[in-house]
C-alpha cells in the first residue's frame, strides 16, 4: 500500500467524513503513518505538510478497539496514534452551544452526540477533557482552548469531587477535578 494510491482512492469520496462504518474491506497491512501527540501527521517519519491531505486522511479514519485504520471501500490499513487522532484547536459559542473545531478543520456541536469526557492522556497520564468528535474518534482539547474555557466554568460538586463544569446548551461537562 503506498500513499499516492491511497490518496487517489480517497479523492473519489467528496464528503467531509466518509461512511467508513459501512465499508468492510480486507486488512492490507500497516502503513508507516503516525499521528503524534501534538496532532501532527507523519508518513515514514516525515511530517505531512499538506493540510488538505491530512483532512482527507482524517475523513476516512476508523477506530476499532484501540487500533486505528485508514479505510477505503477496497482497503484497510493500520496506522499508529500516540494519544488520540484529533486536537480541538478552536471553539466558539453559537446560540448558547459550544462548537469545537479540530486541527483537521472538522467542526461539531458539544452535546449528547459529541460529549466531553475526562480521560487519561496516553502520553502524559494527565486527566484531561476529550471530546468525541465523530465515530468514537476523540479530540483532546488544546491547552489554549482549555484555558479559554476555564474562565467560563463554574465550580460544582460532581461524583464526590469539586469539578469545574461548563455548559453547552442543556449539556454540561467537566473540564477537570479541582
Amino acid at each position: 500500500m503506498d500513499l499516492s494510491r491511497l490518496e487517489r482512492q480517497l479523492k473519489e469520496h467528496n464528503s467531509a467524513i466518509a461512511p467508513v462504518e459501512q465499508w468492510d474491506p480486507p486488512f492490507c497491512g500497516d502503513l508507516d503513518m503516525q499521528i503524534r501527540h501534538d496532532g501532527s501527521w507523519h508518513y515514514m517519519g516525515t511530517p505531512i505538510g499538506r493540510q488538505a491531505l491530512v483532512r482527507l486522511f482524517a475523513s476516512v479514519l476508523k477506530r476499532e478497539g484501540e487500533n486505528y485504520y485508514l479505510v477505503t471501500p477496497v482497503e484497510k490499513v493500520g496506522i499508529q496514534v500516540e494519544d488520540v487522532p484529533l486536537i480541538v484547536t478552536n471553539w466558539r459559542e453559537e446560540q448558547g452551544v459550544l462548537v469545537f473545531t479540530t486541527n483537521t478543520g472538522h467542526s461539531f456541536v458539544v452535546g449528547e452526540e459529541h460529549p466531553v469526557t475526562l480521560m487519561s492522556d496516553r502520553v502524559t497520564a494527565d486527566l484531561l477533557p476529550y471530546a468525541n468528535a465523530w465515530r468514537n474518534l476523540y479530540a483532546r482539547l488544546h491547552q489554549n482552548v482549555f484555558y479559554q474555557l476555564v474562565g467560563r466554568g463554574r465550580e460544582t460538586q460532581l461524583e464526590g469531587h469539586r469539578q469545574l463544569v461548563i455548559d453547552s446548551g442543556d449539556y454540561s461537562f467537566s473540564l477537570g477535578i479541582l
